[in-house]
């Protein structure tokens, strides 16, 4: 399964709804971004609670519950690093991440999923509290993603929110509201 490399622009996201899980961007005020990535994560104990289900591919070009959970948590990490980054350099330009390579070198699929539940909704709460501390100029503070693509505080806060409601959608079929 392949989801796009973080070298591809997925930054359409931040400019209209997605089709698939419905998630529009910009329609969520930038002071509720925390809130609604902690009310995410608090939805992916539930995914993960019977681990045979949470490892069981519905398609083979699909990953499973848990390789989707995986990926959101690393992507909730990554993005508190960059958001960090931001905050405290000057337009710092951050490093790329190949998705499917950390998915591979991660093993996502024989981790537990117990385990990986928790450290979701850590690193859901990690996020959130980083972006309760923003405020004022900040929001517009700049980074660059080691492909060139810019992003403010605010935009990049939008574009980490897509991920994990975009991913919960692909296990519960749910689409964001």
């Amino acid at each position: 399964m392949t989801i796009a490399p973080d070298t591809k622009d997925w930054t359409w996201v931040l400019r209209r709804p997605c089709e698939e899980c419905g998630f529009a961007a910009r329609s969520v005020p930038r002071e509720q971004i925390a809130a609604l990535l902690l009310a995410n994560a608090q939805r992916w104990p539930g995914v993960l609670a019977d681990a045979e289900r949470a490892r069981r591919r519905t398609r083979p070009d699909r990953w499973s519950p848990l390789e989707y959970a995986c990926h959101v948590r690393d992507v909730l990490r990554l993005g508190d690093h960059r958001l960090g980054l931001m905050l405290t350099e000057e337009d710092p330009t951050y490093p790329g991440w190949d998705q499917d390579a950390a998915a591979v070198e991660g093993r996502y699929g024989d981790q537990e999923p117990a385990v990986v539940a928790a450290e979701l909704v850590a690193a859901a709460r990690q996020i959130a509290a980083s972006l309760a501390s923003v405020c004022g100029t900040q929001w517009t503070r700049t980074g660059v993603r080691g492909d060139g693509v810019r992003f403010t505080v605010e935009s990049l806060a939008r574009y980490v929110a897509h991920e994990p409601v975009h991913h919960l959608y692909d296990v519960t079929g749910e689409r964001h509201r």
